[in-house]
């Protein structure tokens, strides 16, 4: 497998990249955060060259908000249901700025999309923000959680 990368710049990142992470930022306009005042967008392309979005929604009971990764990946499961994913995006940033701040997946987000995978029988890259504003570029979401909960639990 390949291994996690880190870039400095956004511009170090190839065009199909730099373009999600366009689409994941320009999905955070879409976020409802009137509590945390963080927005996060996220951005996937499938293997027909669909890209799907979503964004964060919040809720005043917290336990019931829903990431933009999620909101995405059901998003393309819904509408795209024989769609693989590719690739997907995510970005973040605080409530009126402009400039992005790092933000990575969450565990539940992690675990989920580890599903995705196993759903597809195929990994898909991952781009995000991370600490010291460095791109990290992952070529799984296994990569994210390497021991994850799956359908073999059960099984045994």
């Amino acid at each position: 497998m390949k291994p996690i990368t880190f870039f400095d710049h956004l511009e170090d990142l190839d065009s199909e990249s730099k373009y999600l992470v366009h689409k994941a930022k320009e999905a955070t306009a879409h976020a409802y955060a009137p509590y945390s005042k963080f927005c996060v967008g996220a951005a996937l392309i499938l293997e027909n060259g669909t890209v799907v979005t979503g964004a964060n929604v919040e809720n005043a009971a917290y336990p019931l908000c829903m990431c933009a990764e999620r909101v995405a990946l059901y998003a393309a499961a819904s509408l795209h249901p024989n769609e693989k994913i590719v690739k997907l995006a995510v970005v973040a940033h605080k409530k009126n700025h402009k400039d992005l701040t790092p933000a990575t997946c969450c565990g539940a987000c992690r675990q989920v999309l580890v599903e995705f995978e196993a759903r597809q029988n195929k990994s898909f890259e991952m781009i995000m923000l991370g600490p010291e504003n460095k791109w990290i570029k992952c070529p799984s979401a296994g990569s994210l959680l390497p021991f994850s909960f799956s359908k073999e639990s059960l099984d045994g």
